[in-house]
């Protein structure tokens, strides 16, 4: 699928992998709308990139977001062809069972109903939407690509959450890629390494440098326009599908 004058949604659009995304989706000529729970930040860089690009307030954890944002773009663009979920959040650096006892529930529950519940609801109700397009010459109606991480397969210690969240995403690609096969719609996963992106804001200089090193080839932190060129690739290849991608420079965590 080309991207010119397609409708992309981009969920966490205003920072990091889903910010990258929408530029490089932008500058392909695509029609993109920013779904984003800093509504501020978002308006933002809708205003900056013009008036193909549109920011609607999401919460991806809320159902009733997620419809009212869908509904907007439909009325503003008349379809949506590409999907790609950058929106979720960290896992709370904290162990099963530590010094300060059990690993607590609520937390659980939130990084789950957010990075992986919150991330079907939307591929859900877009995949919705995709189905009534016209499909291109390679019978294709659309694309969803998902952000997944490589600690859905090699989760460290205090990542039992997060990794359990993104994992749910890994594991889910194949059977919905098989669901939507019958529509036209492809579904595909990218499992990044460690990249640069505002969750490391936080760490000294120091601590970056010492990650790049533990990173094989090349030797780097993994950049948000690497994501967005990959993204990118998937959507003009058809024949990707069903699939998950790590994208790591061959770094398998310890």
């Amino acid at each position: 699928m080309e991207l010119r004058d397609k409708v992309c949604v981009v969920t966490g659009g205003a920072s990091g992998l889903g910010r990258a995304t929408v530029e490089r989706f932008v500058e392909d000529g695509a029609k993109v709308a920013i779904f984003e729970l800093n509504e501020e930040q978002g308006s933002a860089l809708a205003d900056s990139l013009g008036s193909d690009v549109c920011s609607y307030p999401v919460n991806i954890a809320n159902d009733d977001d997620i419809s009212a944002a869908i509904e907007g773009v439909m009325s503003r663009f008349g379809a949506i062809h590409v999907c790609v979920n950058c929106a979720g959040r960290g896992g709370g650096a904290t162990k099963t069972l530590g010094r300060k006892g059990r690993f607590p529930m609520d937390l659980f529950r939130d990084v789950i109903n957010i990075n992986l519940v919150g991330t079907f609801s939307v591929l859900s109700q877009v995949a919705e939407k995709m189905a009534d397009n016209d499909p291109d010459a390679n019978g294709e109606r659309g694309v969803i690509i998902n952000t997944s991480s490589i600690a859905a397969f090699e989760g460290q210690k205090g990542q039992v959450a997060y990794a359990a969240s993104k994992a749910g995403l890994v594991g889910i690609t194949l059977p919905i890629a098989r669901d939507l096969s019958y529509y036209g719609i492809r579904v595909v996963t990218v499992a990044p390494g460690v990249f640069d992106t505002p969750i490391l804001k936080g760490l000294p200089p120091a601590a970056k440098e010492s990650l790049a090193k533990s990173i094989p080839n090349p030797a780097r932190l993994g950049a948000p326009g690497d994501f967005s060129a990959l993204a990118k690739h998937i959507v003009n290849n058809s024949y990707i599908n069903g699939e998950t991608i790590r994208l790591d420079a061959a770094l398998r965590m310890s």
